[in-house]
């Protein structure tokens, strides 16, 4: 299966459907509030609703793979199933793996994640660069060679991130924007955007970089329950503003298991984005 370079296939897909991600996080306090047991079967169902709710109207879902290992083989079949059938009904499927290590085994996530051999291939993977950028390379090659993407941490939105990704390297600059520069470097001359995404929160107040340079997408968690807000998406990437992925999970899924009121919650969300990019 060769597949076209999916920095071409989100700016499709954001173009047709706007920018909104919504994640599908079937943690236990959820799954109760949805009537579901705590389990493969329940989360199974959890999952599969929303993947029929909303699959055909958002550009991008992003299942969390913690909530399905945490059920075993029967949860890692449930996420075969979900990232399948969200592909399969058109939309793209991002895995919130995290994942980054070095050498054979960045390898062996690229095969699992990233291969569509793979009964886990996803449209693309988060990463984590926090054993060198370069730590990440098997995952970046597997992803251009399948047409794939990978959104790499950078300045993201939980409070004690900031002292890491803002710290002072030896040659001057801060983690997070050297991790940026890597990113626009592996993104030069791609059009009409780079494959390999940052991971930039709503919440964070500024970053140490051109975020227009980075020409790639970037994913912005923290939106909603976090204290993310429209206004401050366009606050903080200004110009860069066309290649946001704003991505919410609980402003959505909390009015489930209704199909038509997910529906609503994404409709509704969607209409304050469209303002976004004016």
């Amino acid at each position: 299966m060769t597949l076209d370079p999916f920095g071409a296939r989100l700016r499709a897909a954001l173009d047709a459907r706007g920018p909104l991600c919504v994640g599908i996080d079937p943690h236990p306090g959820l799954l109760a509030a949805w009537g579901l047991p705590d389990s493969g079967s329940g989360l199974e169902r959890f999952a599969l609703t929303v993947v029929d709710a909303l699959a055909d109207r958002v550009a991008v879902l992003k299942p969390q793979s913690a909530f399905f290992e945490r059920h075993g083989s029967r949860g890692i079949a449930a996420l075969e199933r979900v990232l399948a059938l969200g592909r399969a009904a058109g939309t793209l499927m991002l895995l919130d793996a995290k994942r980054g290590d070095i050498g054979s085994t960045v390898s062996a996530y690229a095969d699992a994640y990233l291969d569509p051999a793979s009964a886990l291939f996803a449209d693309a993977v988060t990463a984590s660069p926090y054993l060198g950028y370069e730590s990440l390379r098997p995952l970046l090659d597997a992803a251009a060679r399948h047409g794939a993407g990978v959104f790499v941490l950078a300045y993201t939105s939980n409070p004690d991130g900031a002292a890491l990704q803002r710290a002072v390297t030896a040659a001057g600059g801060q983690v997070g924007a050297e991790i940026l520069t890597a990113i626009a470097r592996d993104n030069q001359g791609a059009e009409p955007l780079g494959s390999v995404g940052a991971v930039v929160g709503a919440t964070v107040d500024r970053v140490a970089f051109d975020l227009v340079a980075v020409n790639g997408p970037l994913l912005a968690p923290g939106v909603g329950t976090q204290g993310g807000t429209v206004g401050g998406l366009r606050t903080l990437f200004g110009d860069a503003l066309p290649n946001v992925v704003p991505t919410v999970s609980r402003e959505v899924l909390g009015h489930g298991p209704d199909p038509d009121a997910l529906r609503a919650a994404v409709d509704r969300l969607a209409g304050e984005l469209a303002g976004l990019v004016d």
